[in-house]
């Protein structure tokens, strides 16, 4: 497995992040996310807590351009299931959810986000935390340079104790900026909410980095508790 903090330390521009994994101590789901900003628009935003999860707002409403690909609701809850994403494709899971319909289905009607030249990766998340817990994670790229196609790939995984999985958006910084490839990184994780939420929010670059949120849900009793960070606080 690797070290999440030094993966997020030798990457100045990971770009949005999930990180998705069970306690050391096998008794919580632990979940981590993360928005980071090169332009105005980007950084000028903040993590507000929702009925359901967070969503993101501007922290000056008098400076956003256009908030098309950057408001929306990273994070929501749907029964037994925990939604995360880095777009508007949280709220096309959810809706599915709601109706009877599945992960998979639901992204199938999405595609990675228009933002030539970069092409941003749609990356998504699910934790089930009803029986034996386990999550999937899901990415779609750009098939090529032009946009031309999309290609979709899902993972499924146990939720083993000790063990999380982090995917993100970019491969590094870059123009335009390079997407992430392979499979979402092993990562260890820790027993404590607190550490992980401090620990992630000082590995990130300090340039770019822009707001975190960090939940952990007790898989016997049910209870969760959360932790938000901004950087325009």
């Amino acid at each position: 497995m690797f070290d999440l903090y030094q993966l997020l330390q030798e990457n100045a521009y990971p770009g949005r992040g999930i990180v998705m994994g069970r306690s050391a101590d096998g008794k919580k789901l632990m979940v981590a996310y993360f928005i980071m900003g090169r332009s105005e628009n980007s950084r000028n935003r903040i993590f507000v807590s929702t009925e359901d999860g967070i969503r993101t707002e501007a922290h000056d409403p008098a400076k956003m351009v256009d908030p098309s690909l950057i408001i929306y609701h990273p994070v929501r809850r749907v029964g037994q299931r925990l939604v995360v994403t880095n777009g508007d494709q949280t709220d096309t899971i959810r809706d599915a959810l709601i109706q009877g319909g599945s992960f998979d289905a639901a992204l199938e009607t999405r595609c990675f986000e228009p933002d030539a030249p970069n092409f941003t990766p749609r990356i998504s998340a699910m934790a089930m935390l009803d029986g034996t817990p386990r999550y999937d994670m899901s990415i779609l790229k750009s098939a090529d340079a032009s946009g031309s196609a999309c290609n979709r790939f899902t993972f499924r995984y146990a939720a083993l104790p000790g063990v999380g999985h982090f995917l993100h958006t970019y491969a590094c910084d870059g123009s335009p900026i390079p997407s992430f490839t392979g499979e979402p990184e092993p990562v260890a994780m820790t027993d404590s909410l607190d550490e992980l939420a401090q620990k992630i929010w000082g590995s990130l670059n300090e340039q770019n980095k822009v707001s975190l949120y960090v939940s952990e849900t007790d898989l016997a009793a049910g209870v969760s508790a959360e932790r938000i960070i901004n950087k325009h606080a």
